[in-house]
């Protein structure tokens, strides 16, 4: 008999069998083998026949973004070291080993043992060691406070592995689906599970207020199902998709028989929890070894009862922002928008404590009317760019009218303004751009007659809505050609001979990307530029760059 025949005739056998053809791909990718469900509680075994599968691709990828963060990168002794060889490799070690190393962790939440679990641990403890190795040292920070929280509630201490696989113990991990923090929050439950998510704040990033609501979610998880492993899947893909799996198989409470009715990155959910909690039990036998920061991680919280910018108080106390910003990441433009009526906290290291309170009066005064002029809060900015909006006095309001195509970036760069101003003069909060749509730009006065060539002013903008787009494309073409050379002051338009031209005769500031950077932690080194900025100034189609390559990062003034 085939092994696919083999595997069609045990699956059939358990229900297990989603759509036909999802499940044929699976198969033929796979080998059937016995899973071993243990229950530690009971002290019995199931056994389910479950292909083997390598879903470790949904998971590498957290620990990659967690090791490139500043605060990994700038606090955290680290070495070349990949892989270190120990006695054994576990590629190498039985699989009787592993079983007796699982049963031995006194869990309240089932350790199941199959080869998805072991293809997880092979890839902590060999392919990823290095990065292992730096969450085994956060986890120093961070454990203590989950397990806090999880007694609070009554909750297994356990459970404090799910950020290991959610983000990699990564408070500013955000998914491609935009969930956040060391949770992994979508906006949805996060506001649900009352996180405050605004224009400043995104408390999803808060590592206390995040994982108080993470235990709030998983004790309401725990009254629906009563199954830790139905558990943890249904906080990966949320319950309706494991509730529509339980019914696709007559109703079955038990993980291991709806897998394959689960969603792919929720089948390698458990398997990859079970291996994070074999992992931070087991590190020692695989010459794993935590990096501990290069200076203590022990921290304070001070309350906060009036606006304050991070960099005050960085700029006071010298210490390095990027390194506050670590410590609170929940502050997304570095303001804390605190007053009496609604305080915030500021997490600071536990040495620096005293220089806060010694000079608390200063800090605030600091440079106070540039951060907060009139004492408001003003032009929420990037986290690297805290300026309010250009003056516009002096200055013409053309407007500008957006052409297929079009970015902010390439129209701040044509009229000589910073990205942040127009989406401040525009109401703007994200990047989005319409063809057809009219911005608003300040001008010096004495550039208004060139700038009209590519824009309608506010006198006539009811006129250009209506011209025909022939017409409009025809005075274009020759407003181009009779245009004088373009100059540093001219509203310019940037054709792609313009563009080399101008890129010859300006001087830029470049960077030289070294291993581990990525654009957000070398946009992070410039104030006022976002790693979008670098993007559209080097014409990369994605946040993908390599090491030795040169980036222009901004002109030289």
């Amino acid at each position: 008999m085939t092994k696919f025949a083999l595997a069609a005739i045990l699956l059939l056998s358990t229900g297990l069998i989603g759509k036909a053809i999802d499940l044929k791909k699976d198969i033929r990718r796979a080998r059937v083998i016995n899973v071993s469900a243990l229950d530690t509680v009971n002290g019995y075994s199931k056994f389910y026949a479950i292909p083997d599968e390598d879903l470790n691709v949904y998971f590498a990828e957290k620990l990659d973004s967690m090791v490139s963060s500043w605060y990994v990168q700038n606090t955290f002794l680290l070495d070349s070291t990949e892989i270190l060889e120990g006695d054994t490799l576990a590629s190498s070690i039985p699989d009787s080993v592993f079983v007796d190393r699982l049963q031995s962790i006194q869990s309240a939440v089932s350790l199941s043992y199959n080869q998805t679990v072991k293809n997880f641990i092979v890839m902590y403890t060999e392919r990823k060691r290095e990065k292992v190795q730096v969450m085994l040292g956060l986890a120093n920070y961070y454990f203590p406070m989950f397990e806090e929280i999880l007694d609070k509630y009554g909750l297994p201490h356990e459970l404090k592995y799910l950020p290991i696989i959610e983000s990699a113990l990564n408070p500013e991990a955000r998914s491609k689906a935009n969930a956040v923090g060391l949770w992994q929050f979508m906006f949805g439950t996060g506001k649900m599970y009352k996180l405050e998510i605004s224009t400043f704040v995104d408390e999803r990033s808060d590592p206390v207020k995040s994982t108080d609501a993470a235990a709030r979610y998983l004790k309401d998880l725990y009254a629906i199902y009563g199954d830790w492993h139905l558990v943890i899947a249904a906080y990966n893909c949320g319950p309706g998709n494991v509730n529509k799996a339980i019914r696709r198989c007559g109703g079955v409470r038990d993980y291991w028989k709806i897998y394959y009715h689960l969603p792919k990155e929720t089948r390698g959910y458990v398997p990859a929890y079970i291996s994070a909690a074999y992992v931070m039990n087991n590190y020692q036998k695989h010459n794993l070894t935590p990096h501990m920061p290069d200076f203590p991680i022990i921290t304070d919280t001070l309350t906060i009862n009036k606006y304050l910018n991070l960099n005050q108080v960085a700029e006071v106390i010298g210490i390095p922002v990027e390194q506050l910003r670590s410590l609170n990441p929940q502050y997304r433009r570095d303001i804390i928008p605190a007053d009496k009526n609604h305080p915030y906290s500021l997490v600071v290291p536990q040495d620096q404590v005293a220089a806060f309170i010694d000079n608390e009066e200063d800090i605030y005064n600091h440079k106070r009317e540039e951060f907060f002029p009139n004492n408001q809060i003003v032009n929420p900015v990037s986290k690297s760019a805290n300026f309010a909006a250009g003056d516009i006095k002096g200055k013409d309001k053309i407007l500008y009218k957006i052409r297929p195509g079009d970015n902010l970036g390439a129209i701040a760069a044509k009229y000589h303004v910073r990205i942040s101003d127009l989406k401040y003069w525009n109401g703007m909060h994200g990047n989005f751009l319409k063809a057809g749509q009219y911005l608003a730009i300040y001008v010096p006065q004495k550039n208004e007659v060139k700038a009209k060539a590519n824009t309608t002013t506010t006198t006539t903008t009811t006129t250009a809505a209506s011209t025909n787009a022939a017409a409009e494309k025809k005075e274009e073409v020759a407003q181009n050609a009779a245009a004088p050379k373009p100059d540093v002051l001219t509203a310019e338009i940037v054709t792609p001979a313009s563009k080399a031209i101008k890129d010859a005769i300006e001087e830029y500031e470049y960077y030289t990307v070294r291993k581990g950077d990525s654009l957000w932690s070398i946009a992070r080194k410039y104030e006022g530029i976002t790693n979008k900025d670098i993007q559209q100034l080097n014409n990369l189609a994605d946040d993908n760059i390599r090491p030795g390559q040169k980036l222009k990062i901004k002109p030289k003034a």
